[in-house]
């Protein structure tokens, strides 16, 4: 559970340092009714997009045609982290090519898009050992 501590550290650095470009911290709560953002009721619809299953050259797209879908467009695209992707050696992280979180988050951010981070570490069945990482199960090194 540290190494996830320590990744998300490292991600919200580098989401800190690109600082209101892409960011603005909203004031966030709720009713009984509906999520209430900077004072305004809203009804969020979110659409998925699982970063490591697509190339970054097809992010751009993806994130388009959630955005642009018509009647039921996005205002939300969520994503989980990839523990497993990430974390191949206890502590060492890996962060390149379809696993570069932090420009996922920058690109969904830079078209007004709010992000939903699913942080896990449990992905889904359909991952190996639900998308945790291996050192949680076998160590400190992948076999």
């Amino acid at each position: 559970m540290r190494s996830h501590i320590a990744l998300l550290r490292l991600l919200a650095a580098a989401l800190i340092a690109v600082g209101g470009e892409y960011f603005k911290l909203y004031n966030v709560s709720y009713d009984h009714r509906a999520i209430i953002i900077d004072g305004h009721p809203r009804m969020l619809i979110s659409r998925g997009i699982h970063y490591p299953r697509a190339t970054p050259q097809m992010w751009p797209d993806l994130i388009s045609k959630s955005k642009e879908g018509g009647a039921e467009s996005a205002d939300v695209i969520q994503t989980y982290i990839f523990w497993s992707v990430h974390e191949l050696v206890k502590e060492m992280y890996y962060f390149k090519g379809r696993y570069d979180l932090v420009k996922f988050v920058k690109l969904v951010g830079s078209n007004r898009i709010y992000l939903h981070l699913r942080i896990g570490p449990y992905v889904c069945a359909e991952w190996n050992f639900g998308s945790h990482p291996i050192p949680i199960f076998f160590g400190s090194s992948i076999f």
